[in-house]
């Protein structure tokens, strides 16, 4: 009886020399198995992909390096224009989660502070990552087939991507990826708090292996960048956001939901010709990320004046807020409030404003600003009932004008509110009335 490799061959026919087609296979023993497996044939992956193999274990991964020089241009902005260190790069992992704030004395050292914020940076400090997968799902079954890091060294942008060829070599190509990473303060990704980074660090624990992440600071950028950038027509995509910061627009990238097919017909045929334009998809996103952490950092840096736009100061403005810089963020909210903006943007910058002074204890100018955002066309009403209700707390307490009081609360109960909320009023109603009854009682003479 014909073995089972007999059987395949007769299949698929003998392997063609020379260069990979799509049907191009060839059959190789696993001697730990004890039997056959289809590998693609990937010796001339590391000439179409501008790599070169490494081997650990037994095992070949494609590394891919590229240098990018302090001249080089992503559309109008030069790797010169982007060097750290970024003084306030803090401000951005500030309000995140426990995991973007490692507890000190625990694991190797980090860059936070004794107050849980990470300080200055320096260059080779920070680590750029992103991720090629085989699916969006997450769990044991995606892998990262293309691993992407990124990082300034001097004056130069170097980026190395750790290309996996054959599923049994993740356990090497993991360990370089860690040699990468440990030396790495702060790790900075798009979208990493929800998937690059629980995604790598499954791989590291189905390989029983010791996330390199795991006490190093966090910056997702995804977040600043909402904050700052995002429009209400526009999904807040890096290709988008590199469009319009960098002034780069891609051609002929690979779109996103294409990538795991191009990496299967891989594993199935052997040819890695479709994967070029995955991994230059791949640096072109590392490339973005560091050009807008740049960004973002040297914005917060130079203060509320830096903003070129209402939505950028606002968002800085959030952000300093979350950091616990009130008085900067109050000027970016003024800054953003006397632009001529969409209601919903003005109102919302209004609405920041009267808080932080509130905050602040500068009551009478909160009282302005609540009066200004009431005179707001469209107000929303959520809006309209919480500066009301601000404005029948200051007068009759602070400004001691209990008519006013009482004015501004019976205009908030006509909105619409939650029942606790109405009581509430009610309420402050009937102290306002009690207090009011009490003046206009006559003075009795002392017996």
């Amino acid at each position: 009886m014909s073995s089972l490799a007999d059987r395949l061959r007769g299949v698929l026919g003998p392997a063609k020399a020379g260069h990979y087609n799509s049907g191009s296979v060839r059959l190789q023993a696993d001697e730990n198995a004890g039997g056959v497996r289809l590998q693609p044939d990937v010796a001339d992956a590391a000439e179409i992909l501008g790599g070169e193999w490494r081997e650990s274990r037994g095992r070949k991964f494609l590394v891919v390096e590229r240098k990018y020089s302090p001249g080089y241009r992503h559309g109008r902005v030069s790797i010169a224009d982007c060097l750290p260190p970024w003084p306030r790069l803090d401000l951005l992992a500030s309000g995140g989660s426990e995991r973007t704030r490692p507890t000190q004395g625990q694991g190797r050292p980090g860059p936070f502070g004794p107050q849980g914020r990470p300080g200055p940076f320096g260059p080779g400090k920070l680590l750029f990552l992103d991720l090629e997968t085989t699916g969006l799902a997450g769990g044991a079954g995606t892998y990262a087939f293309l691993v992407g890091c990124g990082w300034f060294d001097g004056g130069t942008f170097r980026l190395r991507q750790f290309f996996l060829s054959d599923f049994a070599a993740e356990r090497a190509l993991l360990e370089s990826v860690a040699a990468v990473a440990d030396d790495a303060d702060c790790v900075v990704t798009y979208n990493g708090k929800t998937f690059d980074l629980p995604l790598i660090e499954t791989r590291f624990a189905l390989q029983r292996m010791e996330p390199p992440f795991a006490d190093v600071a966090h910056v997702d950028m995804l977040h600043p960048a909402r904050r700052m950038w995002r429009e209400d027509d526009v999904d807040c995509r890096l290709t988008y956001l590199e469009q319009a910061l960098c002034g780069h627009e891609r051609e002929g990238d690979v779109p996103g939901f294409e990538i795991p097919s191009r990496y299967f017909h891989y594993v199935r045929s052997g040819d890695a010709r479709p994967l070029a334009a995955v991994l230059e998809h791949n640096r072109l996103d590392i490339v973005s990320l560091a050009m807008l952490t740049a960004r973002a950092s040297q914005l917060l840096d130079e203060g509320p004046s830096a903003a070129t736009t209402e939505r950028e100061a606002f968002g800085m403005g959030r952000l300093y807020e979350r950091a616990g810089l009130l008085e900067e963020a109050l000027a970016c909210f003024q800054r953003a409030a006397k632009a001529d903006l969409k209601v919903g943007l003005y109102a919302d910058a209004l609405r920041a404003a009267a808080i932080l002074l509130r905050r602040l204890r500068r009551y009478d100018e909160a009282a302005s600003t609540w009066r200004e955002l009431l005179a707001t066309r469209s107000c929303p009403a959520g809006y309209a009932r919480e500066a009301m209700e601000a404005l029948a707390v200051h007068h009759e307490h602070r400004a001691r004008d209990l008519e006013a009081a009482r004015r501004f609360a019976l205009q908030s109960l006509r909105l619409q509110a939650t029942a606790a909320r109405q009581d509430a009023i009610k309420y402050r109603l009937a102290r306002l009335d009690r207090k009011l009854g009490s003046q206009t009682l006559p003075c009795l003479p002392l017996a």
